[in-house]
């Protein structure tokens, strides 16, 4: 979904040692790894204890098959412009990305075979399906539609800078789909808090930060985006609201956890939201260049990861 690419296109297929790297390059595992923290931040939240470990062992492989999925939908249904992207691509964009340790686009770039993207996407489906079904029939409601709103946010990509909105119903979707799997009636005001907490996240620190660093690159393909369509300018400031948003949500959301929750949770959430979001989207506000913007992307990248930490750590360490 949000997409850095630093291959060219002409790359040769990859020897064998090599495949299964590139079939996780495909769903970008590594930032799906980090995504994971999602529902099990949403959960620990929610509950203000741990689970059973038969959950939270389930919870893991439904999660890591889940965003597997995903983002590989997003490559098989991008396979075409992807390729024109890179065909396209001047200079390679040597930026640091998250998104880009293993390779990227690999079935753009002919490192895999499309049939063998369909398979890869088929299994981990299945098997985030399975997983979610166990959990709460709800949780297979939530991954269907997050990924029909992955696949309706690749089609948009010509028509409109709106594509914003699935992809933030994808992203918030994790966080809905971790508080169902432990609690199936849980507050109102709580997953609300925690749909607007992720929806702001994925604005600022995610989509938008992303489409500065792609500015040139979307151009060249005609993509719509909210730096293509508003301008750099209005682009920063919907980048820094949206992490204002999330940082002080990440906040308040103490106030709506468990009671299981500690002191040392708010405290620790303001430090996070300053270090991975405010500060650097200030960089980006006095810089608004894909350097800054890459570094915003991927300080942001780790919050689900950091802030599941925080509330782990505030729950072993009650008041």
């Amino acid at each position: 979904m949000n997409d850095v690419a630093d291959h060219s296109v002409q790359s040769a297929p990859a020897p064998q040692q090599g495949r299964w790297k590139l079939f996780f390059g495909l769903s970008r595992t590594p930032h799906g790894v980090l995504d994971m923290a999602t529902p099990a931040m949403a959960a620990l939240l929610m509950l203000g204890h741990f689970p059973p470990l038969s959950v939270i062992i389930v919870g893991l492989v439904t999660a890591f098959a889940g965003y597997t999925a995903v983002y590989a939908l997003n490559d098989l249904v991008d396979y075409r412009i992807d390729r024109e992207r890179l065909a396209l691509r001047g200079d390679t964009n040597q930026l640091f990305h998250v998104d880009a340790i293993l390779a990227r686009h690999p079935l753009a770039q002919s490192m895999l075979p499309l049939w063998s993207g369909v398979l890869w996407f088929l299994f981990w489906a299945a098997v985030a399906v399975i997983g979610a079904w166990w959990l709460n029939p709800f949780c297979v409601v939530i991954f269907c539609v997050s990924a029909l709103m992955e696949a309706i946010y690749c089609k948009l990509l010509r028509i409109t800078h709106l594509k914003i909105i699935p992809s933030v119903v994808v992203k918030a979707s994790g966080g809905l789909a971790g508080i169902y799997a432990v609690q199936p009636d849980p507050s109102l005001s709580f997953a609300v808090l925690i749909f607007l907490w992720l929806s702001a996240w994925e604005i600022g620190g995610q989509n938008v930060a992303n489409d500065i660093v792609d500015r040139d690159d979307d151009i060249r393909v005609s993509a719509r985006t909210t730096a293509t369509v508003k301008g750099l300018r209005e682009a920063v400031f919907v980048l820094v609201s949206a992490v204002s948003i999330a940082s002080f949500a990440g906040v308040v959301i103490y106030w709506f956890a468990g009671a299981g929750v500690g002191l040392i949770y708010p405290i620790g959430a303001v430090v996070l939201g300053w270090k991975l979001l405010l500060e650097p989207a200030r960089e980006v506000y006095r810089d608004p260049g894909a350097h800054r913007a890459a570094s915003l992307f991927n300080k942001a990248s780790y919050m689900p990861l950091a802030f599941l930490i925080l509330t782990a750590i505030s729950i072993l360490m009650p008041d």
